[in-house]
């Protein structure tokens, strides 16, 4: 028994020990592949790399200093979601009252939104044999997060954040049938169309930056893809386009006259919906929408910082100080280190069955922002990626060749070459460590 005993406890020395020799064979090799890089080291580089079996960080590299995170930024405001909205989707707050309907928004993306499946709303609204009234909460948010780019307003990864969105708060550009003239869906905006005799070499069409008109030169020419432009929203305009899809009169109610309390809700479709798009397409819009919703069921309020700093102090007050200021990272003004990313990552995994939480990221070689990245056969990378000019962020899992699973958190920011370049450092690094973890 003796002898078995100590055959057991030699076995277990040389797995330590190989697992040891390992550990250090690939710190090595992340400390070539990233201090070595002539491309990665022209920025500011950070990495975190953690191992879920033995709970250990293998691998740190300036993973505790501040970085723009981009559209990582949305892996946080997932997590928001998944504490705080439960498993449906809130639509609308309404009452009936003898023959009137009164409702008003949650912060909803969905209602005729083409990127997400068809949302409960409009027939809900349709069927109804009473009179529409909107009565809109009385919401302090604006449009743009702080930090945002206020010169992408034309732009279609800048929709403005709104109570009840309609259309994804935005309109589409294609060309018309009939003549050489932009047209627009939905129809409402067609009669904002402006032709402008001006001289200049855009062919696109352009939104006036304070208001709902879109402007159109003799150089406009239709693009392969629609162009995709946000409107400025208000609550009237709201009422508008739904009453022109609804067929139906929508009234808009003054806040200041009304006392009614909506205390009924509607909702529209399963959460994970809404996070799929996210995460994949990295919507910037849903995300935003995400945690007005998550702001109004905890606190009867329209204000995402309230959501944030929700978070924050009651499921996030472990990780490291963060500065977290919108839900999609188009502000400049969020700053994470990789290693509070990694720790985020591990707590979604903690909440997420493993095979719902890969299937919703993004895929090397497969789906989403990463089909053209990291191709292999199985995928082995599932993770997050994030953008902005001159800042890239790479945040995820890897499921290794061994079946072990890791957690990472890429982090570049500051660099002057092409962010393609970047990706390109990043594919043998990953690869790397994919063979031989």
């Amino acid at each position: 028994m003796n002898t078995f005993i100590a055959y057991v406890l030699k076995l277990i020395c040389i797995v330590i020990f190989l697992s040891l020799l390992q550990s250090c064979s690939i710190q090595k090799q992340l400390n070539r592949d990233l201090k070595d890089s002539k491309v990665l080291q022209l920025g500011f580089t950070g990495f975190a790399l953690y191992d879920v079996d033995s709970q250990k960080m293998i691998y740190t590299y300036n993973a505790d200093k501040y970085f723009i995170p981009a559209s990582n930024t949305k892996l946080f405001t997932f997590y928001t979601g998944l504490k705080i909205l439960g498993d449906s989707v809130p639509a609308l707050q309404y009452r009936i009252s003898g023959d009137s309907l009164i409702f008003r928004g949650t912060g909803d993306p969905s209602l005729l939104y083409k990127n997400l499946p068809e949302s409960k709303v409009l027939n809900f609204l349709k069927e109804s044999k009473q009179n529409l009234y909107y009565q809109p909460h009385s919401i302090t948010t604006s449009g743009f997060g702080p930090g945002w780019a206020w010169d992408d307003y034309n732009d279609y990864y800048s929709a403005e954040r709104s109570e009840f969105p309609i259309y994804g708060n935005v309109v589409s550009i294609s060309e018309s049938y009939l003549e050489n003239t932009p047209r627009t869906y939905p129809s409402y905006f067609q009669k904002i169309l402006i032709k402008s005799n001006e001289d200049h070499s855009s062919s696109k069409v352009k939104r006036v930056l304070e208001k709902n008109e879109l402007v159109y030169t003799d150089n406009w020419k239709p693009s392969k893809n629609e162009q995709i432009i946000p409107f400025k929203t208000s609550p009237q305009l709201f009422a508008q386009l739904l009453s022109d899809t609804l067929h139906k009169k929508v009234e808009v109610l003054n806040i200041t006259n009304s006392n009614q309390k909506l205390d009924r809700i509607l909702y529209s479709l399963p959460s994970d919906s809404i996070y799929y798009k996210m995460l994949q397409d990295s919507d910037n819009f849903i995300a935003e929408q995400i945690l007005l919703m998550a702001s109004l069921k905890i606190s009867d309020t329209l204000a995402p910082e309230k959501a944030i700093d929700f978070m924050k102090r009651n499921y996030l007050k472990d990780l490291p100080e963060t500065k977290w200021i919108d839900g999609s990272g188009l502000s400049r003004y969020n700053l994470f280190s990789p290693r509070s990313i990694v720790l985020l990552l591990k707590k979604i995994r903690k909440e997420v069955p493993q095979e719902r939480l890969l299937k919703m990221l993004p895929a090397g070689g497969k789906s989403g922002t990463l089909k053209d990245y990291f191709v292999n056969e199985p995928a082995y990378i599932f993770a997050k990626t994030g953008t902005l000019s001159n800042n890239q962020a790479l945040s995820g899992y890897i499921k290794a060749k061994s079946g072990k699973i890791l957690i990472f958190s890429f982090m570049e920011n500051n660099y002057l070459r092409p962010a393609s370049e970047i990706r390109k450092q990043l594919e043998p690094i990953f690869k790397n460590i994919y063979e031989k973890y």
